[in-house]
């Protein structure tokens, strides 16, 4: 790593929320090495694409929108009878590719039962996440892209405090879509739609008008 070890943990810990520390150069080991420094500040998001790690603080706002999120999709899960498996921000990672990442919440939908009781996923033998979720308030995920193309992750929800947007991977890359795949039910429309209502009426009344909204369609 460019930087002494020191020097980059001293200036994470003085990262102010919403911000990203930007270090070059780095080998796979010395990310490996950098992961395990970090147990200490479970909160930082940490991405790796062929020598280039992002390490993004992320602020009170940007979990907010995340773990509503969250009570979205397990929302849809409970009303549908959807098996949801949750993951949050585990470290998926592959030396091979030499490519890691953190997002914001992930879920498994599709291929929850290949998860269930797992307490460690390794991505040579066990599926990505069927949804990643990334919140882009102060920091652009699009950079991180092509990572979760690289792991073969088939959908991307990412919000940038105003608008939701849906993506589906195609040919190894990412194309907008309108709705969801992991759940038909959901359009990008009424995620943005709900995230923003969250915003004025809370989320326990959101969540309650969004559960309404599932019935009407059903």
């Amino acid at each position: 790593m460019s930087t002494k070890p020191i020097d980059y943990l001293d200036a994470i810990a003085h990262l102010p929320d919403g911000a990203t520390l930007r270090l070059p150069s780095v080998s796979w080991e010395e990310y490996e090495a950098l992961l395990s420094d970090l147990t200490d500040w479970p909160g930082m998001r940490v991405s790796y694409d062929a020598g280039k790690v992002e390490i993004m603080s992320p602020s009170h706002e940007h979990e907010e929108y995340k773990e509503f999120v969250l009570r979205l999709a397990q929302a849809i899960s409970d009303e549908i009878g959807i098996t949801l498996e949750t993951r949050g921000s585990a470290t998926y990672k592959q030396k091979r590719l030499a490519k890691g990442a953190e997002p914001d919440t992930c879920f498994y939908v599709q291929n929850a039962s290949r998860i269930i009781g797992k307490r460690k996923i390794d991505l040579d033998v066990d599926p990505p996440p069927d949804v990643v979720v990334e919140i882009d308030l102060t920091n652009e995920s699009l950079s991180k892209f092509n990572i979760y193309a690289a792991f073969g992750v088939p959908e991307i929800w990412r919000y940038d405090g105003h608008q939701a947007r849906i993506y589906h991977l195609a040919n190894e890359t990412y194309a907008e879509a309108s709705t969801s795949s992991a759940f038909p039910i959901l359009t990008a429309d009424a995620l943005t739609e709900f995230l923003e209502l969250s915003k004025t009426q809370g989320q326990t009344a959101t969540l309650t008008a969004f559960r309404k909204w599932l019935q009407s369609r059903m």
